[in-house]
């Protein structure tokens, strides 16, 4: 399996976000539509996909150039505060956490070669160092617009459901409801690696698909103009060269399922995945998926012995999910940067 990156470049507002499983469901879709670009029809593909996965996609994080090196913005590792931070014993500890706590962001360069996670004050941001860091990298033309205070704006969005009966809305199902948008600053552009297992599929159907889900729109309210993004480039990458040369640990890059007893210790926020089924089994009987819980990106996985790291990605296939499709697969799979952590 080799690993690439795909840039992309956000056209709307997105409704739903582009986290490593979502993207992965939404592409098993357009294989089910066509498979002319994949080895064989989306059941063959899946078929060992417990054991033998053709595909695992990463969340998407924001990518920038700055002075010809190009930085990823990686979610800050699920590690205790103390273990990242030199934190203070007397009173005014508590007000550095609170400050600390606003650092969700870790820098990363694809040659820096990360040897320990804690104690590396300058490479954790917060929303705003962000912004300002890749503003500074951007255009003269996209500094000087305005922005929020955020790389990602959150927007509540207003719906109505009209009573045919009546003309208007109304309670129960007819009352009018908000949902929650995410808009990107103008001039972003996104990184989702790919393990590609190109026996299978090859880096070129991989970025086709891809650019069909942009064309279409990626996740919910697709059909209002919702989740629309451009594939700008593709190249291989070596995610071994941005970690430890000695690991210890996995740092995770998308949701994910860990194995049983693949590791002795964890750190991770929790994430539940309550999943429905799109395509033409959004209309079915039960378009719900029983809920997942995963261990978020950002997770922080010790493995039980070093065979772990003979593969990119830890996890894996989440089976049995669907009261409608019994063969629905869910990626709990995730790739991973090899990293060492000290308390």
């Amino acid at each position: 399996m080799k690993v690439y990156e795909f840039t992309l470049r956000p056209l709307s507002a997105f409704g739903t976000p582009l986290k490593g499983d979502t993207i992965f469901g939404q592409f098993c879709w357009q294989v089910a539509n066509d498979h002319s670009l994949a080895s064989g029809p989306l059941p063959e593909l899946l078929a060992d996909y417990s054991t033998n996965p053709f595909l695992v996609f990463s969340s998407a994080f924001p990518v920038f150039t700055e002075g010809g090196r190009r930085t990823y913005a990686l979610r800050i590792p699920s590690l205790p505060i103390e273990w990242l931070f030199e934190v203070s014993d007397d009173r005014v500890r508590i007000m550095e956490r609170k400050e600390l706590k606003k650092k969700r962001w870790m820098l990363l360069s694809m040659d820096d070669g990360l040897d320990v996670l804690s104690g590396r004050d300058d490479m954790f941001l917060s929303d705003g160092e962000l912004l300002e860091r890749i503003r500074s990298c951007m255009s003269t033309h996209l500094r000087s617009r305005p922005v929020d205070t955020g790389l990602v704006v959150s927007l509540k969005r207003s719906h109505n459901t009209i009573n045919r009966l009546t003309g208007t809305t109304g309670t129960g199902t007819f009352a009018p409801f908000t949902l929650e948008d995410h808009v990107y600053m103008p001039g972003t552009e996104l990184v989702v690696f790919a393990g590609i297992d190109e026996s299978r599929i090859d880096v070129a159907g991989v970025r086709m698909y891809l650019q069909r889900i942009g064309l279409l729109g990626f996740g919910r309210d697709a059909s209002t103009g919702r989740g629309r993004f451009e594939v700008l480039d593709t190249r291989e990458v070596w995610l071994d060269r941005m970690g430890s040369t000695s690991p210890g640990a996995c740092y995770t890059l998308s949701p994910c399922v860990p194995g049983t007893d693949e590791f002795r210790d964890i750190f991770f926020t929790p994430f539940t995945r309550f999943g429905r089924h799109g395509d033409v089994l959004a209309r079915s009987s039960n378009p719900f998926k029983s809920p997942v819980i995963m261990a978020d990106e950002g997770a922080v996985m010790v493995p039980s012995s070093d065979g772990v790291f003979s593969r990119p990605y830890v996890g894996r296939a989440v089976k049995g999910i669907s009261k409608v499709e019994g063969g629905t697969v869910s990626q709990g799979y995730s790739l991973y940067i090899p990293v060492r952590i000290e308390r």
